[in-house]
């Protein structure tokens, strides 16, 4: 898994490629977390454009960033997953509290 965090156009945007499953979220999630805590962005995107697979892991990897980010007074998007991916966070009703696109 990897996580590559840029700053675009005043977006703070964390690209992560590969797998996200309950082997590997946490250090995913405490890399965007540090990031989040030390940059205090005001608006992230996470890009889920090159992930392979994601479990319920990613869904709850996603819900906490939102948390984070709503707490230092920003707001969280998810950017490009793919179809079945998009449809698991359709189901999840994620949808209600983050943009998807």
């Amino acid at each position: 898994m990897k996580v590559d965090i840029r700053s675009e156009r005043g977006t703070a945007v964390a690209v992560l490629s590969g797998e996200i499953d309950h082997h590997n979220a946490r250090a995913v999630r405490e890399e965007i977390d540090r990031y989040i805590v030390a940059a205090q962005p005001r608006s992230l995107a996470i890009d889920l454009g090159k992930i392979t697979f994601m479990d319920s892991s990613g869904i709850g990897l996603i819900m906490g960033r939102s948390k984070l980010m709503k707490e230092c007074g920003g707001m969280l998007e998810v950017r490009n997953p793919q179809p079945y991916i998009r449809r698991v966070l359709k189901l999840s009703g994620i949808e209600r509290i983050v943009k998807v696109t």
